[in-house]
């Protein structure tokens, strides 16, 4: 683990380029959470889609106060919320995508 890092959770998964999240807390307290999907699903609908519905689902984290995405594939959160947490909550988006996203002529 990175020594800047006080907690990291990683969910992997035998489809890491669908399913895989990950959720880092810096020492400052703030977290990173990575949604594999995002760096191949980016512009079409369905990258827009998975956007917006893993912001409504990491702000809807208790504790969290702000899920701002940060780059094309990692979300910067501020707040309480629990590794945990977020980590299920950006894993339920991806599940409940992961046919669609599967099918898709986007790549992976």
């Amino acid at each position: 683990m990175d020594p800047s890092l006080t907690e990291e959770w990683l969910r992997e998964t035998d489809e890491p380029e669908i399913r895989a999240v990950s959720a880092s807390k810096s020492d400052d307290g703030d977290w990173q959470v990575g949604i594999w999907a995002q760096e191949f699903f980016r512009d079409g609908p369905l990258g827009v889609e998975l956007r917006q519905r893993v912001a409504s689902a990491l702000r809807a984290v208790a504790g969290v106060t702000s899920a701002e995405e940060q780059d094309n594939e990692t979300w910067y959160v501020t707040g309480t919320p629990s590794g945990e947490a977020l980590t299920r909550a950006a894993a339920s988006v991806v599940d409940d995508m992961a046919d669609r996203l599967r099918d898709s002529e986007e790549p992976p």
